[in-house]
């Protein structure tokens, strides 16, 4: 992804030495009344990037493009990559963090596990002047925060879409 952007690949791999890393297994039983309860309320991850493993068959996670949900099929054995909201800031919006939900099924419980990656906790967050110094002229579009003090802001707010992104954002990106 680094190459991608036209970077060295350590501009970004060397903020994740001695990062953060987690997982959190989910189980999402069958519920009669599916259509009234939400599985995870929509949101996109914090991190830089989440490996999700959907363990079997059942749909569950879904994905937000223009303003409409998609359902995501689970693949035997393959990993779904969301981009988070560090990602998202250090590309200066290049790449964008996904945002998704769960939903529950009528029958069948669903599994999945999610591996969440992030920088070390005293990484700078925000938008690489790699990208940002280009002749270009781009703008930046997000705030600059300490990675600890970013994860204090995101654990004090409520999951609601990408409320806490755009609470990231520099006032004249908003619009």
């Amino acid at each position: 992804m680094s190459e991608n952007l036209g970077l060295k690949r350590e501009v970004i791999a060397d903020r994740c030495i001695g990062g953060l890393q987690s997982i959190r297994m989910n189980l999402y039983p069958p519920c009669a009344q599916a259509d009234k309860v939400v599985g995870l309320s929509p949101h996109s991850d914090a991190d830089l990037l989440t490996l999700v493993l959907q363990v079997n068959h059942v749909q569950g996670l879904q994905i937000k493009r223009n303003g409409s949900w998609f359902a995501v099929k689970p693949v035997e054995g393959a990993f779904v990559v969301n981009v988070g909201d560090i990602f998202e800031i250090l590309t200066n919006g290049r790449y964008r963090s996904i945002e998704h939900r769960v939903v529950v099924d009528p029958k069948e419980e669903r599994l999945s596990v999610a591996a969440f990656h992030s920088p070390n906790t005293r990484a700078t967050i925000g938008p690489l002047k790699e990208l940002v110094a280009r002749a270009d002229g781009e703008d930046v579009a997000y705030a600059t925060v300490e990675h600890e003090r970013l994860r204090e802001l995101f654990f004090a707010t409520k999951l609601e879409g990408k409320s806490f992104l755009e609470r990231m954002k520099l006032p004249s990106t908003t619009s």
